[in-house]
């Protein structure tokens, strides 16, 4: 059972795709940081999976519990806050880490606080997008294989253009909560871990895997970001246990792949 630190039985319920990070990895990021037991259904429950597809990927007027139905996975079950004490069903990565954020102790607790945090994740998840993309970028049902040649003029275009773009933005947004909020270069907003630090360390975690010729050469320009900030929300407690534990997947065909050819030359 995932984070079991906790004798209690888990109140959230994660609905994922076993076998990759994927964008599941953002809500798991937040539920390891906060040190609240989570269900990782597919994973720790027998035929878990088949639940996941009942809730997420059924084609029917309703994903379960009276909930309106889930375009796709991640999603996030949550017995007894639904209406008449049934199950709540939430569906899309930044909608079930705002429900999360008060609640596991990720948000600030100043409003304006509240809306930068959501403000980096809903940019930081535009960039996860495109990573993407750069492996796919004319069908996802087609292989890799089918679109190799739009995929190299994709990722030379992300990482000459886009990647700078972002790391820029999320160094700016760095350097302004050290200098007002008391950050101290390692938190994003204010002075404590937020979900907004573990969605962009995912995601740069992720660059490093696929693109490290090109982060290595990027971490020259932004040494603070992908250095000290990076390294630090590595360190936080929760974090670190969970990134040595057998929880963590490593990356494999998900979001981030590391084709060579895609990498700087």
């Amino acid at each position: 059972m995932a984070q079991s630190t906790s004798k209690e039985q888990p109140k959230y319920e994660l609905l994922y795709h076993p076998g990759i990070p994927g964008r599941g990895e953002f809500i798991r990021l937040s539920f390891e940081a906060s040190g609240v037991p989570y269900l990782d259904v597919a994973r720790d429950q027998e035929d878990g999976y088949s639940t996941v597809q009942q809730f997420c990927m059924n084609k029917g007027l309703e994903s379960g519990d009276g909930n309106p139905p889930v375009f796709s996975p991640p999603a996030l079950r949550v017995p007894g806050a639904g209406k008449d004490g049934s199950a709540l069903v939430i569906s899309q990565t930044p909608n079930i880490l705002w429900y999360l954020g008060d609640r596991l102790g990720m948000l600030p607790e100043d409003e304006a606080g509240k809306y930068h945090v959501q403000q980096l994740v809903l940019t930081a998840l535009d960039l996860n997008n495109e990573v993407h993309d750069t492996h796919h970028p004319i069908a996802v049902m087609k292989y890799y294989e089918d679109q190799k040649e739009e995929a190299l003029k994709k990722a030379q275009d992300v990482r000459e253009n886009r990647i700078p773009k972002y790391l820029s933005y999320f160094d700016r947004v760095r350097q302004h909560n050290e200098k007002s909020s008391g950050g101290q270069g390692k938190y994003l907003v204010g002075n404590k871990l937020t979900y907004a630090d573990t969605t962009i360390w995912q995601i740069l975690d992720g660059l490093f895997f696929a693109f490290p010729k090109e982060m290595a050469a990027r971490k020259k320009e932004f040494p603070d970001l992908l250095g000290s900030f990076y390294e630090s929300v590595k360190s936080e407690k929760g974090i670190k246990e969970y990134l040595s534990s057998k929880r963590r997947m490593p990356y494999s065909e998900g979001i981030f792949r590391h084709y060579p050819e895609l990498d700087r030359q």
